[in-house]
C-alpha cells in the first residue's frame, strides 16, 4: 500500500521505521509525498523542487529532500538496488551519508542534463563537488557505499557480482553521520524510486578496489 502524506519539511522525528537488511531503526529527515514498504525494499517519492545541493557558484543551496536515515556503525558497507522512471531532468534516488546539511556525501542515480541515466557522486564540504560518472542502459543500477576510518568509497554494479570503483575520498566528520536513502526532484513534480536488495554490514572493507 502506497502511504501519501502532506509535504511538509521535519528533521529525524516520528516513530522509528524496520527495513529488511538493517538492524538499526530508521527514521524520516523531510517528508516524502508517499512511501511504501515491501519484502525487499522501499519506495520513496519526492515532491516538487525536492534536492540536496550547494552550487560552487553559491547561487543554489538547498537540502529539503526527503530521506529515511539510520546511525551506521564506525566502518560499514552498505549496497542496495536503485530503480526510477527517469521522467525529468535531475530526478535521482541515492545512497546519503551526512554530517549535517553543508558536509554531506550523495551517490546518486541521476537523469543528467543531456537525459541520460547516469552514475553521479557529490561530495559536499560546504560546497558541492558534483561529478557525472559512467551512463547507465536501463532505469536500475545496484550501488555501493564503504566507510573504512576517515576514507569513503563507493562503487556501482550491474549485476551485484561485478562492482566498479566510481570514487576513492577522504570524509572527515567531526559530528555523529547519518546514513541512507534519498529521492528528488528538482525541476519535475515527482519522481517515485524504488529501493531494493538492501544489504548492510558493520565491516571494514580489505581492499577498495574490490569493495571487499
Amino acid at each position: 500500500m502506497l502511504l501519501f502524506l502532506s509535504f511538509t519539511a521535519i528533521a529525524q522525528v516520528g516513530p522509528p521505521i524496520r527495513v529488511e537488511g538493517i538492524s538499526q531503526p530508521l527514521r524520516w529527515e523531510n517528508n516524502p509525498v508517499a512511501y511504501s514498504f515491501g519484502k525487499n525494499g522501499f519506495t520513496i517519492v519526492a515532491g516538487p523542487k525536492t534536492d540536496m545541493f550547494r552550487d560552487p557558484n553559491v547561487t543554489y543551496n538547498t537540502d529539503n529532500a526527503p530521506k529515511l536515515l539510520f546511525t551506521p556503525d564506525a566502518d560499514f558497507v552498505l549496497s542496495v538496488g536503485i530503480q526510477h522512471a527517469f521522467a525529468n531532468k535531475w530526478d535521482g534516488g541515492a545512497i546519503v551519508l551526512k554530517q549535517d546539511s553543508a558536509n554531506w556525501v550523495k551517490f546518486c542515480f541521476e537523469k543528467d542534463y543531456t537525459g541520460a541515466r547516469r552514475v553521479v557522486s557529490v561530495v559536499t564540504r560546504d560546497i558541492s563537488d558534483d561529478c557525472n560518472s559512467v551512463e547507465i542502459p536501463s532505469d536500475k543500477v545496484y550501488f555501493k557505499m564503504a566507510r573504512a576510518g576517515k576514507v569513503i568509497t563507493l562503487y556501482y554494479s550491474l549485476d551485484q557480482s561485478k562492482w566498479i570503483l566510481v570514487r576513492h575520498f577522504q570524509f572527515n566528520a567531526t559530528k555523529p553521520l547519518l546514513l541512507g536513502f534519498l529521492a528528488q526532484s528538482p525541476t519535475g513534480n515527482e519522481c517515485s524510486v524504488v529501493f531494493s536488495d538492501i544489504r548492510y554490514q558493520a565491516r571494514t572493507i580489505k581492499d577498495p578496489y574490490l569493495g571487499e
